[in-house]
């Protein structure tokens, strides 16, 4: 077996000063610098004498001189036949010098403007792969030997090989492929020109907040709402001008958004699956949200992202193909596929392609080549229509067996899941005394994991309830689960109750 030649590396050092004099003592002095500033760090293996006198441009002499000197000073260590290291015995020092340092940089407080921010990391940390998790990919639920086999092909010989800059609007195979995709399964009205390839649908709804909002425009945004678009308008757009429109079992409900701000300038809905209570918007509201957004010159971004999961009767068609020059429709393959993939579009009237496309150049150029004409091939060659038959029976027996399982270790007292038809996760709604919040937490320590609905709703507005996503958990996996979830929920309610107790008392 053929050896592959050590060649240890090190952080730049600097110039040294040549009309300083004694170079031996400057370069000890830069390494003993990069070592107790952690540049270096206990065993890390420095270049041999030879080739860091060349790097140099110094004499080998000189480094010789400056090893031997931290040598003494216990800073290196020697091994005839190894080499040069940094000292091990440093390492305890090395911790408590990088804790120092951290401390000190911890005294420079994070300015007012990164505190939003700060809420949406906490806010969207991923889940671990465990039950009750929205889309993992697991067994059959994963798209993985085919897409394996395609990615092969296609990145070794194809169009998904290493190359340059790519398109912003996304690799025109793909662009057609989705394009044909939305007009046979969701009555999208579109062509390619008119698709955007974003990352992820979180990506089409900064673009959507970036380009149909000014300065001084309302948002009309469901209430409780996807997280993703609240926080975009509490970051970097404008909170203050974010209007709630409370959601019933028809979905949004324009009427009451018209009271509140009839001249908004865009409405982000969930018009098939409302996320997260789970309705679709009834036809009467869909053609009052149009003629709204007809008579204020208003947009409506759509985002449809689970449609394909209906498992009684056909997906509902999008609100798109209604007004298609009035709707910007958002698609993802995360939910169909798997969510690290990262590919999702944007379907925009005509008149704002080019500023689609001039915004996501500012973000991030283009979407990574290879895995777009990966998906084009999935797509167009009847992969995915396969895939997501093969899902909905999946989730059939999921959603089956969650609510059996839910029913039976859960009393209706304290938690009842709420009927759904279609989607990739159902809400279990809880009683009024009982923190969701408290109860994701806690959940979470014990390998279960679901997020609270009330964060999702205007402050003060919240009813406490948990998402249970379906993904492809094995029955005792989901059961085990359940029962976890809900001892914590009887803890939670029993803590309440004592504490009214006591209160009383």
């Amino acid at each position: 077996m053929s050896r592959t030649a050590l060649n240890p590396k090190i952080p730049s050092l600097g110039e040294l000063d040549r009309s300083a004099g004694s170079l031996g003592r400057q370069l000890a002095q830069k390494l003993r610098e990069a070592i107790k500033g952690g540049a270096l760090k206990a065993g890390d293996a420095l270049p041999s004498t030879r080739a860091l006198a060349s790097s140099l441009g110094v004499a080998r002499g000189t480094v010789v001189e400056a090893f031997e000197q931290l040598i003494a000073e216990g800073f290196l260590e020697s091994s005839p036949g190894v080499g040069t290291y940094i000292a091990h015995a440093l390492s305890s020092s090395e911790a408590r010098s990088t804790k120092h340092r951290n401390v000190a940089l911890a005294t420079q407080p994070s300015p007012p403007s990164a505190e939003p921010f700060n809420a949406v990391a906490a806010q969207f940390e991923p889940l671990p792969p465990v039950p009750f998790a929205v889309s993992i990919p697991l067994g059959a639920a994963s798209p993985g030997p085919v897409w394996r086999r395609l990615g092969n092909r296609l990145r070794s010989h194809g169009l998904g090989a290493p190359g340059g800059y790519g398109d912003p609007q996304g690799a025109l195979p793909l662009r057609e492929a989705i394009a044909e995709y939305v007009r046979r399964s969701r009555s999208v009205r579109c062509e390619a020109e008119q698709v955007i390839v974003t990352t992820g649908t979180q990506q089409g709804l900064f673009l959507a907040c970036l380009i149909l909002m000014g300065r001084e425009d309302f948002a009309w945004v469901e209430n409780p709402a996807y997280p993703g678009i609240t926080a975009i308008l509490n970051t970097v757009g404008a909170p203050d001008r974010m209007v709630r429109v409370p959601v019933d079992e028809e979905g949004l409900d324009v009427e009451a958004g018209i009271r509140v701000k009839a001249d908004a300038r865009v409405a982000f809905v969930t018009p098939s699956h409302q996320y997260p209570l789970g309705m679709p918007m009834s036809m009467a509201r869909r053609n009052a949200l149009l003629a709204w957004a007809r008579a204020k010159s208003a947009w409506i971004v759509e985002d449809d992202y689970d449609s394909e999961f209906r498992y009684s009767g056909h997906p509902f068609p999008s609100l798109q193909g209604l007004d298609p020059e009035r709707v910007i429709y958002l698609g993802t393959f995360s939910k169909v596929l798997f969510p690290s993939l990262r590919l999702a579009y944007a379907i925009v009237p005509p008149q704002l392609v080019k500023a689609f496309c001039g915004a996501r150049i500012l973000l991030d150029r283009h979407p990574p080549s290879a895995d777009q004409h990966v998906l084009a091939s999935f797509i167009s060659e009847g992969h995915l229509e396969r895939h997501i038959r093969r899902m909905r029976g999946i989730y059939t027996q999921c959603r089956n067996h969650l609510f059996e399982i839910v029913s039976a270790v859960l009393p209706g007292e304290l938690a009842r899941l709420q009927p759904c038809d279609q989607g990739m996760h159902s809400v279990l709604w809880l009683a009024e005394h009982i923190d969701d919040v408290a109860v994701a937490q806690r959940a979470l320590k014990e390998g279960v994991a679901v997020r609270p609905v009330s964060t999702m709703y205007k402050a003060g507005d919240g009813r406490p309830g948990l998402i249970l996503g379906l993904s492809a958990f094995s029955p005792e996996q989901m059961t085990k689960a359940a029962k976890k979830l809900a001892r914590i929920i009887a803890e939670l309610a029993q803590a309440h109750k004592s504490k009214k107790k006591s209160d009383a008392s």
